[in-house]
This record gives C-alpha cells, structure tokens and sequence, in this order.
C-alpha cells in the first residue's frame, strides 16, 4: 500500500513539473506582454578583479541587450515596444552547481534537477517574479582565460552565463548573454560544435549574399561571422548580429 502511494506521490510531482513547464514555455514565447528577467552576478573565480568589476556594474548596463531585443522583434512583427525587460539583482555568493564534464546520462539527470532547485531558490526582488533568471558569472581574464561553456535552459527557464570581468569585453559578454537568454525560450545552436563554425544557412545572417563568405554580421544562435569555410571571428558587439528566421521562428517571433 505505502509503495503504491509513494509511486502515486511521484507520479502526481512529475505531472506537475511536466505541466508547468509546458505553460512556462506557452506563457514565455506568446509575446502578449514583455518578459521579466533577473539578472544575478556571480563571482566566478573568487577574484578581486570580479569582485572591483560586479561593485562597479552600472544600473543601465543591460540597455544595448533590451534595445537589440527590441529592434530584432520588432524586425519580426512583434509589436511590444519592449519585449523583454532586465532588472539587476544582489550579488550571490553561492556558485551554481557545478556539472562534471565527463558526467554519463543519470549524472547529467541529476544536476539538471539540483540546478533547477538551485535556481529557483534564489532570492527574489520586490515586485512581480521573473519569468527567466540568469546568473553571470563574472571572470579575470588573466586568471581564466578560457571559459567553461554557458547553459540555457528552457526546463526552468535560467542561465548559467559565464562571462569575462573586463571592461573591453562587454559587448562580446553581451552577445553570450543574448545566446543564452534565447536558449532558455527555445532556440538552438546553429553551429558545428566540433569546430564552432557557424552552419549554413541557419546559422548564417545572410545566407543569400553573393558572394556568401565573408559574411559581415553573425547570426545570434550561430555565434560567431563566417569569414572562411574554415575561419569565423567572434562578434564585438550586438552591432553586429541578427537574429535568423529559423531562431525567430523558434522563439515565436516568426512562423517556420
């Protein structure tokens, strides 16, 4: 008898997890009304380097991410004048879980599901909840001068976005944190993850250019300008990225 009830208990919490999910991914790309994210900065390697760069954020630091937000779904048809609206958080001092790299499926289950606890169980600000939550984790280049991969997730709807404190690297941080954020509402990758070239033609911002390469903007899921069949350079800025049909398609901005 206890079995069973505790197998119904299980069964009832998964048909809920399932449930909501769905409606979070419903309510996420249905563009009647802006999206809220929190933005939560993270000290990633303990540096002062990260710790003087988070003191120093600036409270408008996310205008260039909603204003090429709003101009590319604007490009698409949508007519929110601000379809998605960054509110910056306090510092965290507890890292995110952290995912083995050689982590077999059950590993990866697992974190999945300790990460979203984690996730949602961060502090909230006054005011309505966010409907997706991003954690920068912040980098002394000099010390890390290669980061681990980012994570969007559209189970949850958060993003673990690991990002460089230095001043000159704003922009390019702005163009990860844009990829994540599009992740988490449905968009994938649309490039060879063996060698980080951007695929053709989704992953192109103007596959219809004669000649094709080099390409001069980047299209956001793809990551980075074409420039060769085997060379591409990773954008600036948002200045020089787009978002493609197949992405606007898959985030509910365009039909496919």
């Amino acid at each position: 008898m206890w079995r069973n009830l505790r197998i119904l208990v299980l069964l009832l919490i998964l048909l809920f997890v399932a449930l909501n999910t769905y409606f979070d991914r419903v309510y996420a790309t249905d563009w009647n009304i802006p999206l809220r994210v929190t933005v939560y900065p993270i000290n990633g390697d303990g540096s002062e380097q990260a710790e003087r760069f988070i003191s120093q954020l600036s409270s408008d630091r996310f205008k260039h991410l909603e204003e090429f937000l709003a101009a590319e779904a604007n490009h698409w048809g949508i007519k929110l004048e601000q379809p998605v609206s960054f509110r910056s958080a306090p510092q965290l001092r507890e890292l995110p879980p952290a995912l083995d790299p050689d982590a077999n499926v059950l590993s990866a289950i697992w974190w999945s599901l300790r990460m979203r606890y984690w996730a949602w169980q961060s502090p909230e600000l006054p005011g309505a909840a966010p409907d997706i939550r991003l954690f920068l984790v912040y980098h002394d280049p000099e010390l890390t001068p290669t980061l681990s991969h980012s994570v969007g997730m559209q189970k949850g709807l958060y993003a673990v976005v690991n990002v460089f404190a230095d001043r000159s690297m704003v922009g390019s941080n702005d163009v990860v944190t844009a990829h994540e954020l599009l992740h988490t509402l449905g968009a994938t990758d649309k490039y060879d993850p063996r060698t980080n070239q951007p695929l053709n033609p989704h992953g192109y911002a103007d596959p219809t250019q004669q000649p094709l390469l080099p390409q001069t903007h980047a299209e956001l899921m793809g990551g980075r300008i074409p420039i060769s069949s085997t060379k591409s350079d990773i954008p600036e800025s948002l200045r020089h990225v787009v978002v493609g049909p197949l992405t606007a398609a898959e985030i509910g901005w365009a039909q496919e």
